[in-house]
């Protein structure tokens, strides 16, 4: 089964072209199934990029995904296309106000790691969406600074600066094979790193409630979780595509900033040659663990999330 969006939304033509398996309103309404729900708060800049990475994983199972976009209504985006955020999205006051419920959530990484939490212009409200998802929502999932702002909103883990930017693709372990999220996976994967600080590791493996997942001494802390997995946290990006890394890196440089050859990424660290993608698999893999989870976990009635 496919993912549900607007024909109009650019992601559309991208994932249909490569085949993958997308559904637009009018025909998943003619549907007497119950789809599962799932919230998106896109941080990220490179908007269209992003709603395209996460659909992409989101579409790789048998289920029916209803996705809502949402952005911060304290924050104006300078890069999204015209109209897009007011045509696709929805303000996120809007579902606060509404007590909207959803089975999934997934908060993106942004680029205001190097801020204190409380200097993000939206932080409020984003601290008040991460408030709200604890009783109207049955699974969140964080990523990169979302991880770390969810961290630092329910359990004040600070997060720390590392001496250089961590960016490339990284080999993780997993500690425990048994939890729903790993099914399936290899004794070793790898997933893109891309960010400039990381959350304290003594803070969370010293908190009862968390759990750390995964983790590398050159990584930290990778995947986490709390509340049987109710709340997800996974400090890299697995759902990045080939260039993302690429796009990122030449950035960088035409910028004239200190940045180093992303890790275990070009041939050779030959700059000239493409990517080898060694990580979509467990990606997509990831995804589908978690949409399984919250599909066999979540109440049929929203209504009853506690």
């Amino acid at each position: 089964m496919p993912i549900r969006i607007p024909r109009s939304l650019p992601a559309y033509h991208t994932l249909s072209e490569e085949n993958v398996f997308v559904m637009t309103d009018d025909r998943a309404d003619h549907q007497d199934i119950r789809p599962i729900h799932i919230g998106m708060v896109n941080l990220m800049p490179t908007t269209v990029d992003t709603e395209i990475q996460l659909l992409r994983l989101l579409s790789n199972s048998p289920l029916q995904v209803d996705i809502t976009f949402l952005r911060m209504g304290s924050h104006e985006s300078r890069n999204a296309p015209p109209g897009h955020l007011e045509k696709f999205y929805i303000g996120c006051e809007r579902i606060l106000r509404d007590r909207s419920r959803f089975d999934g959530l997934i908060i993106t990484g942004a680029p205001v790691e190097t801020l204190d939490f409380e200097q993000v212009d939206y932080w409020d409200e984003l601290a008040a969406v991460i408030d709200y998802s604890q009783a109207n929502v049955f699974s969140t999932l964080h990523i990169c600074w979302g991880a770390q702002a969810g961290l630092y909103r329910r359990y004040g883990v600070p997060k720390k600066s590392l001496d250089k930017k961590l960016f490339g693709i990284f080999p993780h372990r997993i500690n425990d094979r048994h939890s729903p999220l790993f099914r399936g996976f290899d004794d070793e994967f790898l997933a893109p790193q891309s960010r400039h600080t990381a959350s304290d590791r003594e803070a969370v493996a010293g908190n009862p409630r968390l759990t750390i997942h995964s983790e590398t001494p050159e990584t930290g802390v990778f995947i986490a979780s709390a509340r049987d997995f109710r709340e997800i946290y996974v400090t890299g990006h697995l759902e990045y595509d080939p260039l993302t890394l690429d796009r990122e890196y030449r950035r960088d440089i035409a910028k004239g900033l200190a940045i180093t050859v992303p890790r275990n990424y070009y041939p050779n660290d030959d700059t000239s040659k493409p990517p080898v993608v060694r990580w979509r698999a467990h990606a997509h893999l990831f995804f589908n663990n978690w949409l399984n989870y919250v599909y066999q976990e979540t109440p049929y009635d929203l209504r009853a999330l506690s």
